[in-house]
């Protein structure tokens, strides 16, 4: 703990002296960043057919684990919220189930291990450590970028690839607690490392799944440092500035190294800590924010009808300026899905694998609820503010392609539109909305800061060094997210949460059979405890 804070307040010192010495710290700090930002997003997506590869293998995936598994996404879903509220717990407290069972599972009654007692956090715990991580400002940004950029039409196809996206996570969390390491002391390790070695290692391909654990391992702390970290810095230094009406390289480090302090502080703490503040943060933030958008949504009901019009009908005819078509409103859409729910990166499946449970399959149904809140719900509440808010013509769709659009002359992009779009109706809302992109940002950050540890972990060790290291690299990233632009943030970001999705999906192809099979273990576990 001690290290920790002196590595922080040194952190503070060195950049704040920094910044007081050079008032163009962002531009030189872009200026830096840019290059091996486009360098790597020019590698992940590498198109096919003239649409990026990755965007086809994630919806692909997606719908193709939608078909296999006959929709789950619709069909468990009450289930999902029944293991949430606890109502299957019973389950996880018997030591032995059935002959039946033991039969499937290959184990003799007497001799079966409670499994239950092992994993760290609760189902609860574990659903808000995940949803922290990806409800977030790629909820308010995120949204924003996207009709910004593809008009309303945008909306349509989040909400799909959110739909779709509910069974990847189902399949991915799953394998995550299936294939997890248990230490010693009780301690959990798991996620896409661990079912990309053991799971390819048990069908016989041990030196593909070490290969493509170890890139998933190096993607995942770039998506730490980028798309779970600076992006997120970088959007709440944006609304606290506007707020405050701070336009200085100096104050912008300043924030950063403020919200590095905050973070620390939480992450020193590990999963547990992390767990009992986003299960407080999360849920609090996320239903304020819903009724806040729930009531611009019902002062201006009359407009609702006309905002889902447009959502349709602009996504399969768009008139957002320089989109490209139906394919380019699609593309912006899915893009912007899948950085914010974020199925098929396989980031959840660490967080979900902490959880306390003997049946693999109950976190997999807990985890598909994930997109839905994230994206169905929180991110088409976003849209349609907005969407309303433009509907007199604020500002034009599509604009120069950069994603800024102007309001009353001035520029905005990404949380300052929300940020614009709620103070038309919501006095003092700018306060609001300051405080849940922080929130928001924050709970992101530790979350993903888990994520990333686990990955460094696996590839350095699990030793107290290497544990200091990558969490004072992790503080660093978010004093960089803070001075530098958003476009070349969420360049980087974007590239390094794709990234991921490669070796991620080689593991759900190669296991996907094994998913089904815990799923008939644990739904033939609740029926015969009923």
């Amino acid at each position: 703990m001690k290290y920790a804070l002196f590595l922080l307040a040194l952190l503070s010192t060195s950049l704040t002296s920094l910044s007081a010495q050079d008032k163009g710290l962002d531009q030189r700090i872009d200026e830096a960043f840019k290059p091996f930002s486009d360098a790597v997003t020019n590698a992940v997506f590498f198109e096919v057919f003239g649409t990026p590869f990755v965007l086809i293998l994630l919806v692909g995936s997606a719908l193709f684990f939608t078909l296999y598994f006959k929709f789950p996404n619709i069909r468990y879903f009450g289930t999902a919220i029944n293991v949430v509220r606890g109502k299957y717990d019973e389950i996880e407290a018997h030591k032995a189930e059935t002959a039946d069972l033991n039969i499937v599972d290959g184990d003799v009654i007497g001799t079966i291990k409670d499994e239950s007692k092992e994993g760290e956090v609760s189902h609860f715990q574990a659903l808000a450590t995940a949803v922290s991580g990806t409800v977030g400002n790629g909820n308010i940004a995120g949204v924003a970028l996207a009709i910004a950029l593809g008009g309303p039409g945008a909306t349509f196809w989040m909400v799909v690839c959110g739909l779709l996206g509910m069974s990847t996570k189902f399949v991915e969390c799953t394998l995550g607690v299936q294939y997890r390491d248990v230490d010693e002391n009780g301690v959990v390790y798991g996620g896409p490392m661990y079912f990309l070695r053991k799971g390819l290692a048990s069908k016989g391909f041990a030196n593909l799944g070490k290969v493509v654990a170890v890139l998933f391992a190096i993607f995942c702390i770039g998506g730490s440092f980028g798309g779970g970290n600076a992006a997120q810095s970088n959007q709440a230094t944006i609304v606290i500035k506007d707020l405050l009406g701070l336009e200085s390289a100096m104050a912008g480090t300043l924030i950063g190294v403020t919200i590095a302090v905050l973070v620390g502080i939480i992450i020193i703490g590990g999963i547990k800590r992390i767990a009992s503040v986003t299960e407080k943060v999360v849920p609090l933030m996320a239903v304020l924010y819903v009724l806040a958008c729930i009531y611009i949504i019902g002062s201006n009901f009359s407009f609702v009808d006309d905002a889902f019009g447009q959502i349709f009908a602009q996504a399969f005819e768009p008139k957002a300026v320089g989109v490209g078509g139906v394919i380019g409103v699609l593309l912006i859409g899915f893009r912007r899905a899948a950085f914010s729910n974020e199925a098929g990166a396989g980031s959840a499946s660490i967080a979900h694998s902490a959880v306390k449970t003997k049946y693999s399959a109950s976190e997999g149904l807990v985890a598909l609820l994930e997109p839905f809140i994230d994206t169905v719900v929180i991110c088409t509440m976003t849209a349609l503010v907005i969407v309303i808010f433009n509907m007199g013509g604020v500002f034009d769709y599509g604009g120069d392609g950069s994603g800024v659009v102007y309001i009353d002359g001035l520029p905005y992009e990404g949380a300052g539109i929300t940020s614009q779009a709620f103070a038309n109706y919501i006095p003092f809302s700018d306060i609001f909305l300051t405080i849940a992109v922080v929130l928001f940002a924050v709970s992101t950050m530790i979350s993903w800061s888990y994520y990333g540890l686990q990955a460094w972990k696996f590839l350095f060790g699990r030793g107290r060094a290497m544990d200091l290291t990558y969490k004072f690299l992790f503080l660093v990233f978010i004093v960089i997210g803070a001075a530098a632009s958003m476009d070349s943030i969420w360049a980087f970001s974007d590239a390094m949460i794709f990234a991921m999705v490669f070796p991620n999906m080689v593991g759900l192809y190669f296991l996907f059979p094994e998913v089904q099979k815990q799923l008939k273990r644990y739904l033939k576990a609740i029926k015969v405890a009923r």
